[in-house]
């Protein structure tokens, strides 16, 4: 699947900032077997007095902005065209739970995207108890020998099942604990906690960032900016089949629908905005997304 893609996001501060720097992390990359990126473009107004783009750890773009002068308004807008493939069919190759672990210790590389990375806690994935035991109530139904994938697709379908959506219960910095003790969150609360579950029974895994298609009703017209970032879950399920993506948002593998910017341990290595403003006053931010096919695009 072909698509348009765009981004704008705003920000406007009350008193104008002196000392401004971000991270971005919102150019999309190729990625082997599953997107590929025709053309892209990042501007960013009032232009930056620094910029530099890079790559992180797990090979995700980065673009370091910086202003010597006072702004107080700052608009970040990405226009791109990504190839979306078709996810090949989903063999369970993977082995049982209980050999997973030999597998991952048996790999020796510590290459950005080794399995090793995605095991133990990070900055906003405590291991904790409490969804652990969730982790493993999931699969008492599944029975003796359940895989590394079906113990992922089981974990992920629960959670769909049993959190509700809900866009006020949470904010970017409400810890998935707080999220799972009360059944409700964001795209961000469902991934961070089938995160911390899967890395409490054993299964690496680590968070997406991008963007999902949406739909609008039937015979209504698709809405202009009504798209949005979304967030997913990668897993390590063996040697044999490698990472795998499921959202448990929406409780489905992540397919032609998704278009990925970045992936890590958690959000904190895959935020879109990062940085530091020293201002007075609060601030004010916007963002719009369209993702649109390019059949729909070109009519």
């Amino acid at each position: 699947m072909l698509y348009d893609l765009s981004l704008t996001i705003d920000y406007s501060y009350d008193a104008a900032s002196d000392r401004t720097r971000n991270i971005l992390r919102l150019l999309p990359s190729n990625v082997a077997g599953v997107q590929q990126v025709r053309q892209r473009l990042l501007t960013i107004l009032p232009r930056p007095d620094e910029r530099r783009d890079g790559w992180d750890f797990f090979g995700n773009e980065m673009s370091m902005v910086a202003w010597h002068h006072p702004i107080d308004a700052i608009s970040m807008q990405l226009t791109a065209q990504i190839e979306r493939f078709e996810p090949a069919s989903l063999f369970d190759l993977s082995p049982p739970l209980e050999e997973l672990r030999a597998e991952i210790l048996a790999l020796k590389s510590l290459a950005p995207d080794a399995p090793h990375h995605f095991l133990a806690a990070s900055p906003r994935v405590a291991l904790s108890p409490k969804i652990t035991d969730y982790g493993w109530d999931c699969l008492t139904d599944l029975g003796e020998g359940v895989t590394a994938l079906k113990a992922v697709e089981a974990i992920g379908r629960a959670l769909n099942r049993d959190m509700r959506f809900d866009p006020k219960a949470t904010d970017v910095d409400t810890p998935p604990e707080v999220a799972f003790e009360n059944r409700h969150g964001v795209c961000q609360d469902f991934a961070h906690i089938m995160i911390a579950a899967l890395r409490g029974i054993g299964i690496p895994a680590g968070y997406v960032s991008g963007f999902l298609r949406t739909f609008p009703p039937p015979g209504q017209p698709r809405l202009e900016g009504a798209d949005a970032m979304h967030a997913w879950v990668r897993a390590w399920v063996g040697k044999q089949v490698g990472w795998i993506e499921f959202d448990p948002t929406n409780d489905q593998f992540a397919g032609t629908d998704y278009i990925t910017i970045g992936h890590g341990r958690d959000y904190g290595d895959v935020a879109p905005v990062k940085g530091a403003v020293r201002s007075a006053g609060g601030h004010r931010t916007q963002q719009a997304v369209d993702v649109i096919p390019l059949e729909d695009a070109l009519a």
